[in-house]
């Protein structure tokens, strides 16, 4: 048999064999599940093939770059009023919205600065020892206009306004407490689960002192792979990635899904 002909039918056989790459998901996220969202998409990874990206970054952000057309496949705020807009323009799928967590607010403190919030609580903000409170930007950011709301609720939005600094979103916000550059951090409670942040002190806040915060996902209208953007939406839905997103500080929100 001539040599070119073996080698022909060899290189057949390795273009045959030769695997499909796999597919990667790029989802633009809201900075407070990340730690939730490397578990979830693992999980995904192991069952699917199908490796997940996740940026990070604040909702605001992201339901602009989507607009402008940035390619995420999916989009996951901390709230749910970005993606209902992004449905309203035509930038997403309707049928694919969903609620899937409740967010939660924090006050955080390095344990180095002994402020006692456990006993004091929203008064802890008031010790003069407190010269800087660390809030995610509440134009763009939902928890920090959850966190404002909260503020003027408790009768203390006046009383610290000249304290308050701003993180572009709530990720650069537990920064700036973590850091130190700020005593005091109102931040989402997934946040708080970093390991930098296992030496703090937290307070929640009560619920009842902010609009429910609402997770919610969408899939992309110009998603380069939408079945499998929305097979890892399912995923997320489910009742392991309820318990996962449990284990960040995340309640349950919207239907759960089977298995």
């Amino acid at each position: 048999m001539p040599l070119a002909f073996k080698l022909g039918v060899v290189l057949s056989l390795l273009t045959t064999v030769a695997p499909v790459p796999a597919q990667t998901l790029h989802a633009a996220a809201a900075a407070d599940p990340q730690y939730a969202m490397g578990e979830l998409a693992s999980r995904f990874e192991k069952q699917s093939g199908i490796k997940v990206v996740a940026s990070n970054g604040s909702s605001g952000n992201f339901r602009s770059q989507i607009q402008s057309g940035s390619p995420f496949d999916l989009f996951l705020s901390a709230d749910a009023a970005y993606p209902q807009q992004l449905v309203a323009g035509g930038f997403a799928d309707a049928d694919t919205l969903t609620v899937h967590a409740h967010g939660h607010l924090v006050l955080w403190v390095s344990a180095d600065e002994q402020l006692g919030l456990a006993e004091k609580g929203f008064q802890a903000l008031e010790d003069p020892r407190v010269q800087k409170i660390a809030v995610a930007n509440m134009e763009i950011a939902p928890y920090g206009r959850a966190a404002i709301i909260a503020l003027q609720k408790a009768g203390l939005r006046e009383a610290v306004k000249s304290k308050l600094i701003f993180g572009e979103n709530i990720s650069q916000a537990a920064q700036f407490a973590q850091s130190r550059s700020a005593q005091v951090g109102m931040l989402a409670h997934p946040l708080t689960f970093a390991d930098a942040m296992n030496n703090g002190e937290k307070w929640e806040i009560p619920a009842d002192l902010y609009p429910v915060i609402e997770q919610a996902a969408v899939v992309v209208r110009s998603a380069a792979h939408k079945k499998a953007a929305r097979a890892f939406l399912d995923s997320v839905k489910s009742r392991e990635g309820q318990r996962i997103r449990m284990r960040y500080g995340l309640s349950p929100g919207g239907a759960e899904q089977q298995p």
